[in-house]
């Protein structure tokens, strides 16, 4: 499914780097080294939002949903962009499967975002 009044929506993956510690090993690079795509017909939708309670300093969680075809490729630790704002992917995408016809019509992946 492609949504004719999508959004440019662009994912962010930083690259694997050696661990200095254990140079078997590898761990996400800086976000000024990642590799952005664009992922076509796809659109973040409103979910939710809510404030954070800390006696030190006020933040505001924003959660919302990105939309897009079942074959993106997003995964959990990427970064959403669209317009001005930066979501993270922290939880795992779904692209339920319809059991009796076998029709994934989009993939819905979660964000997050903290203001404040």
């Amino acid at each position: 499914m492609k949504f004719a009044y999508g959004q440019t929506v662009y994912r962010d993956r930083r690259i694997q780097v050696p661990d200095p510690y254990n140079p078997t090993r590898t761990e996400p690079g800086p976000w000024s080294s990642a590799v952005s795509i664009v992922i076509e017909g796809a659109y973040v939708g409103p979910a939710s939002s809510v404030a954070v309670a800390d006696p030190t300093r006020n933040q505001l969680q924003v959660d919302r949903s990105l939309y897009c075809p079942p074959t993106a490729d997003v995964l959990v630790g990427d970064r959403i962009r669209t317009g001005s704002e930066t979501f993270e992917v922290r939880e795992l995408p779904d692209a339920p499967t319809n059991p009796f016809t076998g029709w994934r019509p989009v993939l819905e992946v979660p964000l997050e975002r903290v203001v404040g």
